[in-house]
């Protein structure tokens, strides 16, 4: 479990707590991984949470679903052979990235709008990443050139982000919803 800092979650942090089998892959390179790794270990407790209204409980499998395919198709698309093989992964990760983004969206009823909206510009971070990788494989652009993807009352903008530069307001602090509610309440 990764450690909790001030009702949030350290990069830095759960990076130290990511095994060596996977952090010393030449996969820990690619920067989408990572960040999708992260928002999977966030995701957890947000599908805990979501998981606890009978509202949200199918939304709950659904984005959980999305959330961790972004991960998995980007690793079996970085260890695919041919360029065409790999963007066809990556497309997959993208698909997952902007389906998650939408589980979010319909989230923040349940989750709080803060912790959405986290979720919301890191899927964005993770978007722009893998936008920027298909046009390396294809050698064309993905239907769109340029994209803002800024979560609405944000500030930042991480379309405009270098790829190896993560928005450092994504990786601090992410917030955690409130704990999980037994079946008293």
């Amino acid at each position: 479990m990764s450690p909790v800092v001030a009702n949030g979650v350290s990069y830095e942090e759960w990076v130290k707590g990511v095994p060596e089998e996977i952090s010393q892959d030449v996969l820990w390179k690619v920067t989408a991984y990572r960040l999708a790794l992260f928002l999977n270990d966030l995701a957890w407790a947000d599908v805990s949470r979501l998981a606890q209204d009978r509202r949200t409980v199918g939304l709950s499998d659904q984005l959980f679903r999305a959330v961790g395919s972004i991960g998995a198709n980007t690793a079996e698309g970085y260890s695919r052979g041919s360029a065409k093989d790999k963007a066809r992964f990556y497309e997959y990760a993208l698909g997952s990235a902007r389906e998650s983004r939408h589980w979010y969206w319909e989230s923040r009823h349940v989750l709080s709008e803060p912790i959405a909206s986290h979720r919301l510009r890191l899927l964005a971070r993770i978007i722009q990443l893998l936008l920027v990788m298909l046009p390396d494989q294809r050698g064309y652009t993905v239907r769109e050139t340029r994209v803002d993807y800024t979560a609405v009352g944000s500030s930042h903008h991480p379309a405009h982000l270098e790829p190896d530069t993560p928005d450092d307001t994504l990786l601090e602090n992410a917030p955690l919803p409130s704990p999980v509610l037994t079946n008293d309440v």
